[in-house]
């Protein structure tokens, strides 16, 4: 039998979490697999804070269960586009004037499935 490397070993060892709806969704809390159809992007606005300086934009977008917010960080703005079907993993969803608003934070990602 010949030595090969097992295929495995060259996969990522990216955790997939099941996916999340909107109905699911809680303040303060992660959002670890959300897909959403984009809706509307308003326009950007440029942010100076302790935390972030550049621009941003706020959208909206839905599932299968309902509407949700959703906050556009940078490059973001001009990655996304209204009608895309995207994936947000390790975001974080907080509640913004009584609405869910959702984000990728500091560490999670936007991708872009499908146009």
């Amino acid at each position: 039998m010949e030595n090969r490397p097992s295929s495995r070993k060259f996969r990522r060892n990216k955790k997939q979490f099941r996916r999340e709806y909107v109905k699911d969704l809680q303040p303060n809390r992660v959002v670890n697999r959300l897909e959403l159809v984009i809706l509307r992007i308003y326009p950007r606005r440029i942010i100076h804070s302790e935390r972030y300086n550049g621009p941003l934009a706020a959208s909206c977008g839905r599932d299968e269960t309902g509407l949700v917010g959703l906050v556009l960080w940078g490059e973001q703005i001009d990655r996304i586009r209204i009608g895309d079907v995207i994936r947000i993993e390790s975001g974080w969803c907080s509640l913004r004037d009584g609405e869910l608003v959702v984000s990728t934070g500091l560490s999670g990602q936007i991708t872009v499935i499908d146009r």
